[in-house]
């Protein structure tokens, strides 16, 4: 790769400044211009005991946006300036049009070496291996056994018995051919897959009992109880993370910052990205130079129970997640092997009489450390001493390990820092005020005040739990408080949306209006939310939100449409509340943050503690002292320490909980189902591993039957072309990738049927104009005051579809294709059996315009495509929606519009190309401007009967970057 010698490496200490330079001199001058000074005089910077915020106190009322804070979180600041001439930062262009760059770490670089660890030159090519050949399937014959065991145990989940059945049958239909089936019967095929020595990390375990004093009197039953423990070496099940060919494309060997080349802004996304791994390289290179050169592995860990059977008697499982942070986000995100099971952590239970004893609780916190402890221990010497590991690319480096994160609900971040709950487990803050700024904590404090204080002042006074020993402590540069990271899922959306405000409002109703009164108003926010348009991605609520068991997907998408149907039933600062809230949500769920980006979380917070106080006003609520809501606090720090959270939310776990537990429960025998599930997670990672070793070796280029079909037709001289085997050019809708050609109706075939059908009579008039539009793009006139004798005429035949799919680049994603979005945009006359279903879009009327400043939105009655003097055009018929203003709603954040109308109450019409189509769009009625009896709105009518609309910005985090 190629350093551009250009790009800015040098960066300006001043707090506050983000200034960076190509050369020393051009630093020195700004210095000198710009910061003026004699002398600089060492600084102080932040330890464990720094502010989170100002102490100084301030106008809550202010409506200002707040500074961003000094870069007192910017590692790069503790840097020795005065060695910046002799220690080049490495930088790179990346993104579109080199619009972004980024400056690596020098130290721990992730140098290329042999296998004997010796340092490659830069170009070395790598070192040789053992080629494996096109046709080497081992353990499998050929491809169609391979594709046939990967289908049966993976794709189909098939039982055993199920499996026999089914070989059974084949090898009856073989029987007259004298052939046999690829496999005799489920041991046959169970015996090839684990003879697959790709990814082979074997299960092992241990067992803990209690070994303290026992009290006074007969002991209780847990005492003597032994608890099992069962893990995969973490080391191995990394060294095949950082082998496979899977992931080679999509790992970050070394820390980066990374900036907007236009105005230097900082950007946090991949973990390495954040400034936790650049300070720990630096605090690894400071304990010891001679790792030069080495690659940092930073190690993430999750943990949380899952219940896998309730009716049949409950079954909890604890499973154990690790990744690596190497990984970039895109890929932990996406429910691939990123995220690995390495164990099932013990779960003591014991009798009612036992269960609340203190004796009881301190056993299982420190079983759950202890467990921990003896299942990270072969991690421990290769986090001070480098060792060699061979990488997905085919060159060895030295690695070194480091606890970096830990994914966990507050129920369990509780547990892994040993803190009482009700505390805050990142800050010092005392649990009857934790809107209080306070100090972080720190190991290095937490073990200096349990040695000065008792336990009982611990307790009360920092909410520590002084008698037990983190797990943290057994590893070096380890800090469980600096380890946990945000949880969107359980902090925001479970906790501070679902069980704080969704419940807040149902009591501020019932406080002000009385039960009955606030019941009949909470049935009408129910009606409202199930009167909804539909929209790709958006849950449907057909009951509202009036049920018991709440998942997180409902929490998800009752926000997206919750601040609509409470508007007119609440005052204005409980609308601006969840404004707040809602823009503070989707701001950190963004996959690039900026500088800019930061600054707009903290002024979302600042609006969210500012009208929030409409509930304690009311005596709704005593207090805002609630752990997950006040975890917002943190999110500006940790965003900067580990890059953008939604890499390191529980989702990810919950997730890996359907595929790593619950599913394989579901096929086992249910007793003592705990082996079956690990050995169905070991065979499904060896077909993981082996099919990615297979594909990296160019051996599953298509299906086996396509394969062979290519080979027999190259045998026998047979080539088809495309119109061939699809019909002539005329019928081919090869060209229109954008319209999924499955969906096109049997209806209208020429342009005046389609007028009819539609109820657009004028259709063929908009017709010609678009082909005017079309054929003199550079015609300064209005198209309503060109003459229809002027423009084309086109009377031939057209083919109408149910659908088209648009293909958009989230505009948060700037370093690459991971934005990039597609959708399914729908205009059918029956959608689901329930009713006609016509989406709104967005429409780009001007490129160079920001938001909904260049976007007007229609509702599209028809996509059809024609063809013209030999060009195929592909068209949509809209009806425009006009903006009501020239901004945004200022209770809900979110645009106005409402249909648009011509004379003689004519809808405005028109036809469009859909390349000028950027995505759909949800709209939600304006329900407070409205005197409709919501009990008859049907979601497939609500385009039609309402006429004045939101446009919906929280219908998904990309229409939060687009409609602003």
């Amino acid at each position: 790769m190629q350093w551009p010698e250009s790009a800015p490496q040098l960066p300006c200490d001043q707090p506050g400044c983000n200034h960076w330079f190509r050369n020393l001199s051009g630093l020195t001058k700004h210095k000198c211009t710009t910061h003026p000074s004699f002398s600089h005089p060492p600084q102080c910077f932040p330890d464990h005991a720094e502010v989170l915020g100002s102490s100084e106190e301030e106008d809550p009322a202010a409506d200002r946006t707040p500074l961003l804070p000094e870069h007192t979180f910017d590692s790069y600041q503790a840097e020795d300036l005065l060695n910046l001439e002799h220690e080049a930062t490495r930088a790179e262009y990346v993104g579109l049009s080199n619009r972004l760059y980024r400056n690596y770490h020098t130290g721990l670089n992730a140098r290329r070496c042999d296998a004997r660890g010796q340092f490659l030159p830069d170009n070395a090519p790598p070192p040789p291996h053992a080629e494996k050949t096109p046709d080497d399937w081992t353990p499998y014959r050929n491809q169609l056994e391979f594709e046939l065991a990967n289908f049966l145990f993976t794709r189909a989940e098939m039982p055993a018995r199920k499996i026999d059945m089914l070989l059974d049958i084949w090898a009856a239909s073989l029987i007259g051919l004298g052939g046999q089936p690829l496999f005799t019967n489920h041991t046959d095929l169970y015996g090839v897959i684990d003879s697959t020595r790709t990814g082979d990390v074997k299960w092992d375990n241990f067992t803990i009992r209690y070994t303290g004093e026992e009290q006074g009197g007969e002991p209780a039953p847990w005492m003597s109880d032994t608890y099992e423990v069962w893990y995969r070496d973490p080391r191995e099940v990394i060294h095949d993370i950082l082998a496979s060919s899977e992931f080679t494309d999509s790992l970050d060997y070394v820390p980066y910052r990374e900036y907007d080349a236009s105005n230097d802004q900082r950007h946090w996304q991949d973990f390495m990205s954040g400034d936790w791994a650049w300070e720990q390289a630096d605090r690894i290179l400071s304990d010891d130079p001679t790792v030069a050169g080495a690659t940092l592995v930073p190690i993430i860990l999750g943990s949380d129970k899952t219940t896998v059977s309730v009716a049949t008697g409950q079954t909890d499982y604890y499973p154990l997640y690790l990744s690596i942070g190497n990984i970039r986000n895109t890929l932990r995100r996406a429910h691939r092997n990123a995220v690995v099971l390495i164990g099932f952590l013990a779960m003591p239970k014991t009798t009612r009489e036992h269960a609340s004893t203190q004796a009881f609780h301190k056993f299982k916190r420190q079983l759950f450390h202890s467990s921990l402890t003896r299942i990270l221990y072969s991690l421990r010497h290769p986090m001070t001493e480098p060792e060699t590991i061979l990488f997905g690319d085919n060159y060895y480096r030295h690695v070194i390990y480091a606890l970096a994160a830990y994914i966990a609900d507050y129920e369990e971040q509780v547990l892994l820092s040993c803190i009482v709950c009700n505390w805050c487990p990142k800050c010092l803050g005392h649990c009857d005020n934790l809107n209080k700024d306070a100090l972080r904590r720190s190991h290095e404090h937490c073990d200096t005040i349990i040695k000065e204080l008792e336990f009982r002042q611990l307790w009360d006074s920092y909410g520590i739990v002084g008698d037990i020993v983190p797990f943290t402590n057994d590893f070096p540069h380890a800090d469980i408080h600096a380890m946990l990271s945000p949880d969107i899922l359980h902090q925001l959306i479970k906790g501070g949306f679902k069980d704080h405000l969704v419940d807040w409002v149902k009591r501020y109703l019932v406080h002000i209006h009385g039960k009955t009164e606030a019941d009949k108003i909470l049935d009408d926010i129910d009606r409202r939310i199930a009167a909804v348009a539909p929209f790709a991605r958006l849950r449907r609520f057909p009951q509202g939100r009036h049920f018991k068991q709440w998942t997180g997907d409902d929490s998800k998408g009752l926000m997206k449409v919750y601040i609509a149907a409470i508007e007119g039933h609440v005052p204005k600062d409980v609308v601006c509340t969840f404004r707040a809230f809602l823009e503070f949500c989707y701001l950190v769920q963004q996959n690039v943050i900026t500088e800019q980006t930061l600054t707009e979380i903290d002024d979302a917070l600042r609006r969210f503690h500012l009208y929030r106080e409409v509930f304690q006003n009311a005596g709704v609520i005593d207090s805002f002292s609630l752990p997950r809501q006040h975890a917002m606090k943190h999110y500006h720090y940790l965003i900067r320490q580990f890059g953008a959270p939604n890499s390191l939310c529980s989702s990810i776990t919950e997730s890996k909980h359907i595929k790593a537990v619950k599913r394989p429960y579901r096929h086992t025998n249910h007793f003592q189902a705990l082996g079956q599930i690990l050995l169905i997670n070991q065979r499904l990672d060896k077909l993981t591993a082996v099919r990615a070793d297979f594909k990296s070796h160019g051996m599953l280029n298509g299906s086996y039957l396509s394969v062979l079909g290519s080979t027999t037709n190259e045998m026998h001289g047979q080539h088809h072309s495309i119109e061939e085997v699809t019909g002539t050019a005329d019928d081919s809708e090869d060209q229109m990738a954008s319209y999924e050609e499955e969906s096109e109706r049997a209806c209208a075939r020429n342009v005046g049927a389609l007028a009819t059908e539609l109820g657009v009579p004028d259709l063929p008039n908009l017709l010609r104009r678009f082909l005017q539009s079309q054929f003199c793009p550079n015609d300064s006139r209005d198209p309503e005051d060109i003459p229809y004798h002027e423009c084309p005429v086109y009377e031939g035949r057209i083919r109408v579809y149910n659908s088209a799919c648009s293909t958009f680049f989230a505009p948060s994603d700037l370093s690459g294709i991971h934005g990039m979005r597609r959708e399914y945009i729908r205009s059918c006359p029956m959608w689901r059996n329930a009713g006609p279903r016509f989406d709104c879009v967005f429409i780009v009327t001007d490129p160079q315009a920001e938001g909904m400043s260049g976007l007007d939105v229609a509702h599209v009655l028809c996509f059809f495509s024609f063809k013209y003097q030999g060009i195929l055009y592909s068209c949509a018929v809209i009806h425009w929606f006009d903006h009501v203003g020239d901004g945004p709603d200022p209770a809900t954040g979110m645009w106005v519009v409402h249909p648009g109308y011509l004379r003689h109450n004519l809808r405005n019409t028109a036809v469009v190309h859909i390349d000028t189509i950027y995505r759909a769009v949800h709209l939600i009625p304006v329900y407070a401007a409205h005197n409709i009896n919501s009990t008859d709105i049907r979601p497939h009518r609500c385009y039609d009967t309402f006429h004045l609309f939101y446009v919906n910005k929280y219908a998904d985090h990309h229409a939060f970057e687009i409609a602003f």
